[in-house]
């Protein structure tokens, strides 16, 4: 199969195209490298078979649709984002341009492309809003109601894939993501909680809560959305998809796993809660098991200490 990745140099998009490329599929990267890292394709890049391409490129950019056009992928697997809700709260015309126009852009290199699919990294953090807590875990059935402009910009997305499905025959699954976590996450990138509180207890620096720590998340581990990814290629076409656990973790909670993991007895410092962030957010993974035939696999323990030994293997 020849796919095309968007933000493949990213921590879930590089470990997409090792997926991919282990399994002998031909695949084009585009990213711009404001976040990814050519060091996150090393060992897909070594691969003695690889058909991979590397292709710097902005999805901002209208040459992205004449790239895709040119590659003529089969499936199109669409994870370039602008991902920091604070970013899109203080700058949201850039996010739009980056997770609207950008979309815009794969869509239409994708259909002149021929393409069969698109499979989207969506939000299940933002796309849904505040949910109540009787509605926990939400399921995809629940209205989108999105408090942040990231969050309204990855919901645009999912209408306009839903537009070219209709219009042009273009295929899609979106895949409403929780708060992934795992190796090659920036911890002074994204925003990703469990990769900024694991370099910091390694260099011995106090880890900040914002907020009172009891704000949920429902933390998923990478290779186990990375398996979601590959599963829709040829599934679940038109649906939304929760890839989440089912289960909340409290902020603090997870300071503490991770704490002990790392052999830290220091608690950490309190800030004032984040604006635009949710206070409490989990998701029903069950259309997806039914669907996909999907089901996480790592716990929060587990995946934690495999994000901590990476970045002990890199000190």
């Amino acid at each position: 199969m020849r796919c095309f990745v968007s933000g493949g140099a990213g921590f879930i998009g590089s470990t997409l195209v090792d997926r991919l490329v282990r399994e002998g599929h031909e695949v084009d990267v585009v990213d711009d490298f404001s976040t990814g890292s050519l060091a996150n394709l090393a060992v897909a890049r070594s691969d003695p078979g690889r058909g991979l391409k590397v292709h710097r490129l902005d999805v901002r950019s209208p040459d992205l649709v004449g790239l895709i056009e040119r590659r003529r992928p089969e499936v199109v697997f669409h994870l370039a984002a602008q991902a920091d809700v604070r970013v899109s709260v203080a700058q949201p015309a850039f996010d739009a341009a980056v997770n609207v126009l950008g979309t815009v852009h794969v869509l239409e290199g994708a259909r002149l492309a021929g393409a069969r699919k698109i499979v989207f990294a969506s939000s299940g953090g933002t796309i849904y809003g505040d949910v109540q807590p009787s509605a926990l875990p939400v399921t995809e059935t629940h209205p989108q109601s999105p408090s942040s402009p990231y969050g309204v910009a990855k919901k645009a997305a999912g209408d306009y894939l839903a537009v070219y499905r209709r219009l042009h025959g273009l295929e899609f699954t979106i895949l409403a993501l929780g708060n992934v976590f795992g190796p090659r996450q920036n911890p002074e990138g994204e925003a990703g909680v469990v990769s900024m509180f694991a370099g910091r207890l390694l260099s011995g620096e106090p880890c900040t809560i914002f907020g009172d720590g009891d704000q949920t998340r429902d933390f998923v581990y990478v290779d186990d959305v990375v398996d979601a990814f590959v599963r829709a290629s040829d599934r679940a076409d038109g649906l939304l998809l929760n890839i989440g656990t089912g289960l909340e973790t409290s902020v603090a909670s997870l300071y503490a796993t991770m704490a002990k993991a790392a052999g830290v007895s220091q608690p950490p410092l309190y800030a004032p809660a984040r604006v635009g962030e949710l206070q409490r957010s989990c998701l029903d993974p069950g259309r997806a098991n039914v669907h996909l035939g999907w089901k996480p696999w790592t716990n929060v323990a587990r995946g934690t200490a495999e994000v901590l030994d990476w970045m002990r293997s890199r000190t």
